[in-house]
């Protein structure tokens, strides 16, 4: 069977974790001459555990000296059940505690308390050390854990713990090769022939040779020249497992621990994360503003904590924080954390992503923390409502997903389902869907509704207010596509009407009152009787003897009507000369290609009509400049 899982140890230094694994694995991952030396584990060491039943897990084995707990850190970040080793002639260690807190912190909710080196103490002795191991993980995620004594050194006890590891992981999910690719990286060194390896335990996603794969946070585009499964050639690498990844054209020195390789396009470095975070209960306090040593997968940087729920967090208590980093982290809503103090360096707390991506936050806003709360104890479908919530505008479906760190499929059925229950409002505009929470959207509806009342009753002979308008005036951050969504929406739930460019209540009608009626039919009377030569606007308005307010109206009025035609800035033609005119010259161009002063001849006009005249006409393509003549293309 394919491995999925991955075994971790855990302990205070000398206690037999890496004898234990030669045990169970036959390798000694001893590796570094240092090691050889000292008898301890300085860096990660990694081993294929087979399993009776012939299924394959891999096994991590960690150091556990105390000032190589960052190490112990960038191995335990991806394991799915723990070996806590405890010694059975020294007992619970400084370093026992540590790395239970560890698992305690990072929900490794799987594991078994192995009580090695057996052979170097008597039966009583053994049974007080089973109870101190007992009361040391009572309300820890390894409460209830089974104990199994071992013996590296004689193997007794060897085979029921290769039973009990194999009764746990059948019963422990295995990781999702489905999702998206992240392998946080924990050794990189190079192999002659080959170049650049990396290794590390894949957290989500496959990995096959010839993909493209990213390295954050240097955004390194690379390829992927082979694979290897504890020194095993694979096809594919599968979520779960421990692996070797061989690079093309990247180099040693451009890589290093803690770097992630992930599918291009979805992950993206930060340096401020909103989370829940739990504090030890052997810790004091905690202070705004404290500086930690923060550890996530692989990956160990300097930050700060900001409170935003509290003046200052208790020891055993839990709260909801941003985290400053220094440098920049990979991570994603639901990864698990580590924060050690920054001098001395403890362990003194962890937590849980919640966002990795946010916004900065002021402390003690209300909102924000019922936006975090929801993160924090909410289901998929309530972080997405959350997310459109918060926005305070339209979202498409991708920003949905990217903000709420899930994937787009499951993004999709939550925005159907949610915009069916009336908590959203859902639409789409040249194939793309856009999202709006409800309350936003009544909100605007209200804003457009009121503004086209005061458009109504200042323009009166004006159809509706212009769009462009309309967005630029209300709406100025929104893109023209989710902005065009938006009315279609409210024209389709009629609360207004749209026509050409504009928006108007579905109530209004223009209408004309008796005086300005009066007025239009003089100043349409005017131009029909100016004919070619037309009054300019200002000589026109001045015989009607109205405001000019109430002629520029009148002005929008007859355009929009189709009876007055705009020539130039201040000269406008009747749409029967204008039509007549037009006919007159395919007449006068039908025997060939028209100069200025011959249509200015067969008008009876002169150059100051004519010329703009034919300059319109050339605009709406009916006539075509060549040279000082121009021909009749009739395209309108």
């Amino acid at each position: 069977m394919d491995e999925y899982l991955i075994v971790g140890t855990a302990g205070h230094i000398d206690h037999g974790k890496t004898a234990l694994v030669k045990a169970l694995t036959g390798v000694d991952t001893d590796r570094l001459k240092e090691e050889k030396e000292r008898g301890i584990s300085i860096e990660l060491g990694f081993a294929p555990l087979i399993l009776p039943g012939g299924r394959r897990l891999g096994l991590v084995d960690v150091p556990g000296h105390e000032r190589f707990i960052k190490h112990m850190l960038a191995g335990v970040g991806g394991i799915d059940l723990a070996l806590l080793v405890i010694a059975a002639d020294e007992g619970v260690m400084p370093q026992t505690r540590e790395h239970l807190y560890i698992l305690d912190l990072l929900q490794v909710k799987q594991g078994i308390i192995v009580l090695t080196k057996i052979d170097l103490v008597d039966e009583e002795w053994l049974e007080l050390v089973e109870e101190e191991a007992r009361q040391l993980v009572q309300g820890t995620v390894l409460d209830g854990a089974p104990i199994v004594k071992v013996s590296a050194l004689t193997g007794e006890g060897i085979p029921e713990l290769l039973r009990a590891i194999a009764a746990i992981a059948a019963i422990t999910p295995s990781r999702q090769p489905s999702g998206k690719v992240r392998l946080p990286i924990d050794r990189v060194f190079s192999i002659s022939g080959f170049g650049t390896v990396v290794t590390g335990t894949l957290w989500s996603g496959t990995i096959r040779p010839g993909e493209e794969i990213e390295i954050l946070p240097q955004g390194l585009r690379n390829k992927v020249r082979g694979l290897q499964v504890h020194g095993e050639t694979v096809k594919e690498a599968k979520a779960g497992q421990r692996v070797a990844v061989n690079l093309v054209g990247v180099e040693v020195q451009d890589i290093k621990r803690g770097n992630v390789l992930v599918e291009p396009g979805f992950f993206t470095p930060t340096q401020r994360l909103d989370a829940s975070l739990r504090l030890l209960k052997d810790v004091p306090s905690l202070a705004n503003r404290t500086p930690v040593h923060f550890y996530l997968g692989t990956s160990e940087v300097l930050g700060r904590v900001i409170l935003l729920d509290k003046d200052e967090l208790k020891g055993g208590d839990s709260g909801l924080v941003q985290i400053l980093l220094e440098g920049p982290v990979v991570a994603a809503r639901g990864d698990r954390f580590v924060i050690r103090s920054f001098s001395p360096l403890v362990t003194i707390g962890g937590g849980l992503v919640l966002a990795a991506h946010p916004p900065r936050h002021r402390r003690f806003q209300a909102e924000v923390i019922t936006a975090l709360q929801t993160r924090l104890t909410g289901n998929a479908r309530e972080i997405v409502a959350g997310v459109i919530k918060e926005s305070k505008g339209v979202l498409t479906e991708n920003e949905v997903a990217r903000k709420a760190e899930l994937l787009l499929e499951e993004v999709r059925d939550h925005l159907q389902d949610l915009a069916a229950a009336g908590e959203i409002i859902l639409f789409k505009e040249e194939g793309l869907y856009y999202a709006l929470a409800a309350g936003c959207y009544r909100g605007w509806v209200a804003k457009v509704t009121s503004s086209l009342e005061d458009y109504h009753r200042k323009f009166p002979l004006r159809r509706g207010l212009p769009k462009e308008e309309l967005r630029t005036r209300f709406f100025p951050r929104l893109d023209i596509k989710p902005f065009q969504g938006f009315l279609k929406q409210g024209a389709s739930e009629g609360y207004w009407r749209l026509e050409g460019n504009d928006v108007f209540l579905p109530e209004f009608e223009v209408k004309l009152s008796p005086e300005l009626a009066r007025a239009y039919q003089n100043l349409i009377d005017t131009f029909r009787r100016g004919w070619w030569q037309p009054p300019t606007w200002a000589e026109a308005i001045a015989r009607l003897n109205i405001n000019e307010r109430d002629a520029e109206e009148l002005l929008h009025y007859a355009s929009r009507q189709g009876t007055l035609v705009r020539l130039s800035e201040d000269l406008y033609l009747h749409s029967e000369a204008l039509e007549a005119a037009k006919e007159q010259i395919r007449r006068l161009a039908a025997n060939g290609p028209v100069t200025l002063g011959e249509v200015r001849d067969a008008l009876g006009s002169s150059r100051k009509y004519v010329l703009p005249l034919l300059e319109y006409l050339d605009q709406i393509k009916f006539t075509k400049r060549i040279g000082d003549k121009r021909v009749v293309i009739g395209l309108v």
